[in-house]
C-alpha cells in the first residue's frame, strides 16, 4: 500500500477544507450532479494498486501534514479548460492525523505506508482535534503534539 500527500493550498485548517468539501458537494447537489468528491490533478499516479489497496491522500495544510482522505478510485476527467486530467476520488471522511511538518512541493507525491502519521482518533490524540486549528499548528510546530 501506498499513500499521496499534496499541499492544500488555499485552506487555514482542517475545518476550512471541510466546509470547501461540503460547499462543493451542495453545489453539485443543486445542479444534479452525481456528488462525487474527488480532486483533480494533472499527473495520473503510476502505482495504482498499491493506491486503491487501502492508500489516503494526506492533505498539507499550512506547511503541516494534517487530514487524510481516503483515496476511493482512480478516474479519467477534464479540467474546466478541457484539458484531461486525473480524478482522485475521495472517500468524504476527513480523518485528522498527528500533525508532521513538510516543506512546500508542487503536484503531489507518494508517501510510504511507513511514513504516514498517524490518526489522532484512535491514536493517542483524543482531545487534539478539539484545539483551535491556530493551537494545534502552533504545537505541532513546537514538536509537542
Amino acid at each position: 500500500m501506498i499513500h499521496l500527500v499534496k499541499l492544500c493550498v488555499g485552506c487555514d485548517s482542517i475545518e476550512d477544507l471541510a466546509s470547501w468539501q461540503s460547499q462543493r458537494l451542495a453545489a453539485m447537489k443543486v445542479a444534479k450532479q452525481p456528488q462525487d468528491l474527488f480532486h483533480r490533478t494533472f499527473q495520473t499516479p503510476k502505482r495504482r494498486d498499491e493506491l486503491l489497496a487501502g492508500g489516503s491522500l494526506y492533505w498539507v495544510i499550512k506547511g503541516l501534514v494534517q487530514a487524510r482522505q481516503r483515496v476511493l478510485d482512480l478516474r479519467e476527467g477534464t479540467k474546466d479548460d478541457g484539458r484531461p486530467c486525473c480524478l482522485i476520488m475521495l472517500e468524504r471522511e476527513l480523518i485528522p492525523v498527528r500533525p508532521v511538518p513538510r516543506r512546500a512541493f508542487q503536484g503531489w507525491r507518494y508517501l510510504e505506508a511507513a511514513d504516514a502519521p498517524h490518526d489522532l482518533k484512535g491514536g493517542g490524540g483524543e482531545g487534539i482535534t478539539e484545539l483551535p486549528p491556530a493551537m494545534r499548528k502552533e504545537l505541532a510546530e513546537l514538536g509537542l503534539i
